[in-house]
C-alpha cells in the first residue's frame, strides 16, 4: 500500500459524531473517509461506549460507510466481518481475552477498597456511583467541577495501586488498567496490519482521548474546535492539526490537510 494515511482512528461523540446536526457526520468526512478505505485504508471507530450503545446508534446516524474495527470501552477490539449488506463484528483475539484477564486480576485488588471509595464520593457529592460488565467502579458525577474534584481523589488512590488508572470523560469515569486504552488498543490494530504509527490518523476531543493523541501511536493527530483545552494542547504540542470546525467538520478539514500534506 502506497497511501500515506493508511490507518484511521478517530473519537465518536463530539468527534466524529453530533447528536444533534443533520446529518450527525459529516457527508464530507464520510466521502472522505470512504475514499481512502477504496484505496485500502483501514478505519477504527475508537469509543468509550460499549458495543450495544454504539451500533444503535450507527444505525441511527445512516452512514454509507462502515468501520472495518471498532475499539469499544477504550480497549475491546472487534473487526468487521463482511460488507454492507450483510455484516458482523467479531473479537479480536488474543487481545480481548488478555485484556478481560488483566483486568479482573487488577479489578480484584481493589474491590476491598470500593466500599471506602464509593462512601467517600457520596458523602461529599451527588453523585452515581454502580458496576457494570467492564469495570467495579463507575461514576456519573453532576457536573464537571465536582469531577474534577472526584478525579483528583481517585488519580491520588490510583497512584497505591500498580497498573490502576481512572478513565474519564467529562462527567464520566471508571476505573480500568493502565496498560489498556484507545492507545495501545490502536497499536495493536495498528501491529496485526502492519501499519506503523507513521502512516496512523488519530482524531479526539475529550481526556479519554489522550492516550491515543501521541505521536507514538500515531503521526498525524487532529482535534476539532470543540476539544477541551487538554486535547488542544497535546495536539498542538506534537505538531497536530487544530481545526477551527466543530466535530466531523473539523476532522474532515484536518484529513484534508494532511492528504494535502502528504
Amino acid at each position: 500500500m502506497t497511501l500515506p494515511i493508511q490507518l484511521i482512528s478517530t473519537d465518536f461523540d463530539g468527534t466524529l459524531f453530533a447528536e444533534f446536526a443533520n446529518p450527525p457526520v459529516p457527508e464530507v468526512l464520510q466521502s472522505l473517509i470512504g475514499h481512502l478505505q477504496s484505496k485500502g485504508a483501514k478505519w477504527v471507530i475508537n469509543t468509550g461506549r460499549d458495543m450495544n450503545s454504539l451500533m444503535e446508534t450507527l444505525g441511527r446516524a445512516h452512514l454509507k460507510i462502515k468501520p472495518d474495527y471498532v475499539v469499544v470501552v477504550e480497549r475491546e477490539i472487534h473487526q468487521r466481518i463482511g460488507e454492507e449488506g450483510h455484516f458482523k463484528f467479531v473479537s479480536v483475539e488474543p487481545w480481548n481475552e488478555r485484556c478481560t484477564t488483566d483486568q479482573n486480576a487488577l479489578f480484584e485488588q481493589v474491590r476491598q477498597d470500593l466500599p471506602r471509595l464509593v462512601a467517600w464520593v457520596n458523602e461529599k457529592f451527588r453523585a452515581t456511583v454502580y458496576e457494570d460488565p467492564w469495570s467495579p467502579f463507575c461514576l456519573i458525577a453532576e457536573n464537571n467541577g465536582d469531577a474534577d474534584a472526584i478525579q483528583a481523589y481517585l488519580d491520588d488512590y490510583c497512584q497505591s495501586v500498580p497498573n490502576l488508572t481512572l478513565v474519564r470523560n467529562d462527567i464520566y469515569a471508571r476505573f480500568s488498567h493502565a496498560a489498556y486504552n484507545k492507545g495501545t488498543a490502536l497499536a495493536e490494530i495498528g501491529r496485526l496490519l502492519g501499519i506503523s504509527a507513521e502512516n496512523t490518523l488519530a482524531a479526539g476531543d475529550h481526556l479519554n482521548d489522550l492516550p491515543m493523541l501521541q505521536k507514538q501511536f500515531a503521526h498525524a493527530l487532529i482535534a476539532p474546535a470543540n476539544a477541551i483545552p487538554e486535547v488542544k494542547q497535546q495536539v498542538k504540542d506534537h505538531g497536530g492539526y487544530l481545526s477551527q470546525h466543530t466535530c466531523g467538520e473539523g476532522v474532515a478539514r484536518g484529513l484534508e490537510y494532511y492528504m494535502d500534506q502528504r
